[in-house]
């Protein structure tokens, strides 16, 4: 199976499956010398872990990771980082009906088209368990980018028809919320919506919103690896992402490019800024210094108590009820993954445009204090 590694420089590959004995990461490229611990870790794949409030699915897991290489006595060694967790609560009894059965909105057709067989027990490699290793990755990303003035930041910022208020960003009060939304009117909207969609057996989807600060200019690689067309591409790669927005987005195609060209002025101290940033940061493909803003759009879950028609491999319609554990909204928990690959995409990036001017080479190889 191929297209499990992402990443030019900071490569990072995935395996596992939901109900296979553990769900792993290896992360390649990372330099030396970093300090990383199992605690780092495991403080963002806490936010992602399920079973934290009503919102999420009842599956009980501690998703305690553990690391297996690339780090001596608190520090990376500049080889592979190769990360585990242990999967303790499957239960895939739940999915035996489903062994001949395509759950609607679930990769279970495409995967069998595609190879003849499938694992049905919670979606396989289809999973949004599949995630923790992504999370695990960007904890190693997130602390790179650390070293480089990087922050990045992500909450929740629509679930369904409700929508925050935009200029409510509190990165803070978002982890503090079991919906991990900034808004707390919003916040308290759209938790009677999703109690509406449970007691209905349904699900909802919504947006995060992940803003990036400190990305100097100049990032992104023309005219294929772009920072936008990266970001977009680690974003869609994210299971139940339909659609992703750099600065205005959508809007942006209703609006005038009197209107839509951000202009510079010069502030008080006569330094020459931005007066609005419709672009999200990114011009060219190239980061312009400035924050930059997506908006990342997922589907309603599709797993979903009510009963449903199913197309059997026998060719015939089925109708069934999906049992097992599942979110009535993916958006809070994916709040993570979504930091986690916008991590991974910028840490990768940077790394990339350290080779993109000659002087850049001169300083490290010229003006290094230590003698190698």
């Amino acid at each position: 199976m191929g297209g499990s590694i992402y990443g030019r420089l900071f490569r990072v590959s995935t395996w596992g499956e939901s109900h296979g004995p553990a769900v792993g990461v290896t992360v390649d490229g990372c330099p030396a010398g970093l300090v990383l611990t199992t605690e780092m870790i495991q403080k963002d794949l806490d936010r992602r872990r399920p079973g934290q409030s009503r919102f999420t699915t009842a599956r009980q897991e501690a998703d305690e990771v553990e690391i297996l290489s690339g780090v001596f006595e608190g520090k990376t060694t500049g080889t592979p980082i190769s990360m585990i967790v242990r999967n303790k609560d499957q239960r895939s009894r739940d999915y035996g009906n489903l062994a001949v059965l395509y759950r609607p909105g679930h990769a279970d057709l495409g995967f069998d088209s595609k190879y003849g067989f499938r694992d049905y027990r919670g979606g396989g490699r289809s999973s949004a368990r599949e995630t923790i290793a992504r999370v695990a990755a960007g904890a190693v990303a997130r602390a790179v980018l650390d070293q480089a003035g990087v922050r990045i930041g992500a909450f929740t910022s629509a679930i369904g028809p409700v929508t925050a208020d935009e200029n409510m960003t509190d990165y803070c009060a978002a982890q503090e919320s079991p919906l991990r939304m900034a808004d707390p009117k919003a916040e308290e909207e759209a938790a009677a919506y999703l109690e509406k969609c449970i007691r209905e057996q349904d699900s909802c989807g919504g947006q995060v919103t992940c803003l990036i600060d400190g990305v100097p200019a100049g990032v992104g690689e023309p005219v294929f690896d772009k920072l936008d067309a990266a970001l977009a591409q680690a974003m869609m790669s994210i299971g139940a992402v339909k659609a992703v927005e750099v600065g205005d987005g959508v809007s942006a195609s209703r609006s005038r490019g009197s209107l839509n060209n951000d202009i510079y002025a010069e502030n008080m101290d006569g330094v020459p800024v931005k007066c609005t940033n419709h672009s999200g940061g990114i011009l060219g493909g190239i980061s312009d210094g400035s924050r930059i803003r997506l908006r990342v759009s997922f589907k309603p879950t599709p797993s979903i108590a009510a009963e449903q028609p199913m197309l059997g491999r026998d060719g015939k319609i089925h109708r069934e009820s999906i049992k097992g554990r599942h979110d009535p909204c993916v958006v809070p928990r994916a709040v993570a993954v979504v930091e986690a690959m916008a991590a991974v995409t910028c840490a990768d990036l940077l790394l990339c445009n350290m080779s993109s001017r000659i002087e850049y080479v001169r300083r490290i190889y010229n003006n290094s204090e230590e003698t190698i």
